[in-house]
């Protein structure tokens, strides 16, 4: 016949106690790993949120400023826009990140944004950590908006590419990791 162990029997109570601190250590870590997740996801506000209020103030200190610069110095370049449209520029797609299908992934998106593919191949390097775009000279606006509208950050003028490898492409998408 099997018996009820008592609570206060010595079989019983290390075990219960060994439970107590596991459970213990486990909430813990928890609470660790929900604080420190938090605080990584967490976008940090560095200013750049204004009041209304403000806004104004500061707009007018900057044309206050603008205004007593000398007449020799440099002033922003304005932004080139796009001549030609979409479906008259030609994207060559590279594959940079060495993935098997990664530059037909992107040729696809680029295509269905309105462009026309030049091409599509491996880059001379498999170790881009990030997509990028590059454009032939006289067509910045036109690589410009073309990362615009994949939502590219890295854009510049070729860079060890000569435009006769472009295959008459206007701009260059090299897709990295």
């Amino acid at each position: 016949m099997d018996y009820p162990l008592r609570h206060d029997d010595p079989i019983v109570r290390p075990w219960r106690t060994a439970t107590f601190v596991a459970v213990a250590v486990a909430a813990v870590e928890l609470l660790l790993l929900i604080v420190v997740g938090g605080a990584l996801l967490a976008k940090p506000d560095n200013g750049s949120k204004r009041t209304a209020a403000a806004k104004p103030a500061t707009h007018t200190a900057k044309a206050k400023a603008s205004r007593t610069k000398p007449a020799g110095a440099a002033q922003a370049k304005p932004a080139v826009a796009a001549e030609l449209p979409r479906r008259k520029v030609s994207v060559l797609v590279l594959n940079g990140n060495g993935r098997q299908g990664a530059a037909a992934a992107a040729a696809s998106r680029v295509s269905r944004r309105g462009y026309r593919i030049g091409g599509v191949a491996n880059a001379p390097r498999a170790d881009f950590t990030r997509t990028l775009v590059m454009y032939r000279r006289g067509f910045e606006g036109e690589g410009r908006r073309l990362a615009r509208d994949l939502g590219i950050r890295i854009v510049g003028p070729l860079d060890g590419m000569r435009p006769a490898q472009l295959q008459g492409a206007q701009t260059v998408v090299v897709v990295g990791a």
